[in-house]
């Protein structure tokens, strides 16, 4: 009994992490429409803001699994805590000043603690109890991850969006004093939501710090990374690890972006039901707000579908091959996404809005599938598939450089190629039941 309340009261520790890293990451995108404005950014140059962010993980994954080695998997965990609060205090530095080499500094620490939490806390989940019942603790606690995605996006659209934002030739003519009481207030607007969670972080990280977890890890491997990369199957999963973060970031960085460029504001304000869904996330009316924030409150539905479509998703992979039913999903996102580039206004709106609940079940079934049957190196292949977040590094840029080339609609094509992998691998794996 007292083995029980022990495992639950860690799982529920652990599993804040997730939800923590989830809301952060997700809220990175509500920043990026805001950058662009105030240095007047292309979309390429926004994308190399998720660069910063994701290029954390291709560059840590490793060491920190070495760091976690040594000074074990609560002291990790602290420490990657503490990273990402010193993270999130830099975003106070930086808005004060607007340099941007600062955020992009403060992006990519955040990032780094976020990557020692990751490679810390999933196999911790995983041995929280049975054996067999490891997969679905592990998707209830990437269920709360997906909260935080959900969230992320209205309370980005509350606290960063909301209020217009001047251009570099509009700021230039404002009077010294009326300079000064808008940058103040433009500072203020990014400053107070990451000191908030900066403050947040460091209280769970007091929680980490006195509580007790379970020593049911080992925090050594045998076999080498050498061996890791002879495996087919697995680098044929971190590949698609790398192409389903960065299609899943690409298009959540830019659905702002893209919703602007379709001119949907309007739209929104003479759909009754689109008027009032906006108006009641935002608790004011539309005159209220920039168009940003106007827009933005909808991003809340496709993270939200990733949480509706991991629950669902956690059943189908239940009764069916998750090979088959992440073949299955991956073809619905490009169905998806063929039909957004194809239509305008509200189906176009909806219809990549839909892409995120298909997105929900492709890491942990491609994580899954790629480790599965590699015994000993499953630790190994765990820091290759992290690695592999890259993805949301290299992806979004690329997508935002063809943005500028060819517009929103053409340049959506790129991310269609990247869940056409992802079909494949499912494919390739539709016969194998996961151990």
């Amino acid at each position: 009994m007292n083995q029980q309340k022990s495992y639950r009261s860690s799982f529920i520790l652990l599993t804040t992490l997730f939800f923590l890293w989830g809301f952060i990451t997700v809220l990175v995108d509500s920043l990026i429409p805001r950058l662009r404005e105030l240095f007047t950014l292309t979309y390429f140059q926004a994308g190399m803001v998720q660069f910063a962010f994701f290029g954390a993980y291709f560059l840590l994954s490793i060491p920190a699994s070495y760091i976690l080695s040594k000074i074990g998997y609560k002291r990790g965990i602290i420490l990657g805590l503490f990273t990402m609060a010193l993270g999130c205090l830099l975003f106070y530095p930086a808005a004060s000043y607007r340099t941007f080499g600062v955020f992009m500094l403060a992006y990519f620490i955040l990032a780094g603690g976020m990557t020692i939490l990751q490679v810390a806390a999933n196999p911790y989940v995983a041995v929280l109890g049975s054996e067999k019942g490891a997969s679905s603790r592990l998707n209830l606690s990437q269920a709360f991850n997906s909260l935080g995605t959900a969230i992320a996006p209205a309370i980005g659209a509350l606290f960063i969006l909301s209020d217009t934002i001047k251009t570099k030739d509009e700021i230039a003519a404002l009077t010294e004093t009326a300079k000064e009481t808008y940058l103040a207030s433009e500072a203020s607007a990014v400053q107070k939501p990451f000191l908030g969670l900066a403050l947040f972080i460091i209280f769970i990280a007091g929680i980490f710090f006195f509580a007790k977890l379970p020593k049911l890890i080992s925090e050594t491997s045998s076999g080498t990374y050498a061996d890791a990369f002879k495996n087919k199957n697995l680098m044929l999963g971190v590949l698609g690890i790398f192409f389903y973060v960065g299609a899943e970031v690409a298009i959540g960085s830019y659905l702002v972006n893209y919703f602007l460029d379709m001119n949907l504001v309007e739209v929104i304000k003479e759909n009754s039901v689109m008027k009032s869904i906006a108006e009641g996330i935002l608790n004011s009316g539309l005159t209220d707000n920039d168009n940003k924030a106007i827009v933005g409150v909808f991003v809340t539905f496709y993270w939200s579908g990733a949480m509706i479509g991991r629950f669902v998703g956690s059943y189908l992979t239940k009764i069916m091959k998750p090979g088959k039913v992440l073949g299955v999903f991956a073809a619905l996102a490009i169905v998806l996404i063929l039909i957004s580039i194809s239509t305008t206004g509200l189906v176009s709106m909806w219809s990549i809005l839909a892409v995120g609940l298909f997105n929900s079940i492709m890491f942990p079934t491609i994580f899954t599938l790629a480790i599965d049957g590699i015994g000993a190196l499953k630790p190994k292949g765990s820091g290759l598939l992290c690695t592999a977040i890259v993805g949301g590094a290299l992806i979004p840029p690329l997508y935002g450089y063809l943005t500028d080339e060819i517009g929103f609609k053409y340049a959506l094509f790129f991310i269609i190629i990247c869940y056409t992998y992802i079909l494949w691998y499912g494919y390739k794996n539709s016969k194998k039941i996961v151990s």
